[in-house]
C-alpha cells in the first residue's frame, strides 16, 4: 500500500477551488501583456521582472515557468542565472536594471517603500505610462507567486 502524504497542504490548489477568481487573475495577466506590448515594454523585460520577483518570493513553480518563457522571448541562460545579482553585473541594459529595481522594491514593500529617486531614474528610460505597466507587472507576479506558494504547485521535470 502506498504511503500517504502526512504533511497537510496549506490551502489546497486555490486555482482549482476558486476557478472564477483564478480566471480573473489570468485575465489580468493577459491584459498586462497586451498593455506592455501596446506601450512598448519588451516581453523579455516582463519576464525578467517575473523571474526576479519569483526568486525573491521563493516561488519554485513560477521560477520554472518564467525561466522557460524568458528563454522563449530570447533571454540567455547566463543572464537568467545572474538575475539575483542584476545590480552587480554589467549584462543588463540600464532600462532593464531600473525595471527590475522597481519590481524588487514593490516586492519588498513590507520593509520599505519604493523611493521617489527610483521613479525619477525610471523616467530616464520609461514614460509614466510604461512605469505604471512595470509596477502592475510586479503586482501581478507577486499575486501569482503567493497563489502558487500557498497552493504548493509542483514543479514537474522538463522534457529532455
Amino acid at each position: 500500500m502506498p504511503e500517504q502524504e502526512t504533511k497537510p497542504r496549506l490551502a489546497g490548489y486555490l486555482d482549482k477551488q476558486q476557478p472564477d477568481l483564478y480566471a480573473t487573475l489570468s485575465h489580468y495577466s493577459q491584459q498586462l501583456v497586451d498593455e506592455a506590448d501596446r506601450v512598448g515594454i519588451p516581453r523579455q523585460t516582463l519576464e525578467l521582472i517575473n523571474y526576479l520577483c519569483s526568486q525573491i518570493n521563493g516561488c519554485a513553480f513560477c521560477l520554472d515557468l518564467h525561466h522557460r518563457r524568458a528563454l522563449k522571448y530570447g533571454e540567455t541562460e547566463q543572464r537568467l542565472s545572474l538575475v539575483a545579482v542584476y545590480k552587480e553585473v554589467q549584462l543588463f541594459e540600464p532600462a532593464e536594471v531600473v525595471a527590475m529595481e522597481i519590481a524588487e522594491q514593490i516586492t519588498r514593500m513590507s520593509s520599505s517603500r519604493p523611493s521617489p529617486e527610483l521613479f525619477a531614474q525610471a523616467r530616464q528610460h520609461y514614460s509614466d505610462e510604461q512605469i505604471s505597466v512595470l509596477c502592475m507587472a510586479a503586482i501581478g507576479i507577486n499575486a501569482f507567486n503567493r497563489l502558487s506558494i500557498l497552493s504548493e504547485h509542483p514543479v514537474r521535470a522538463g522534457k529532455k
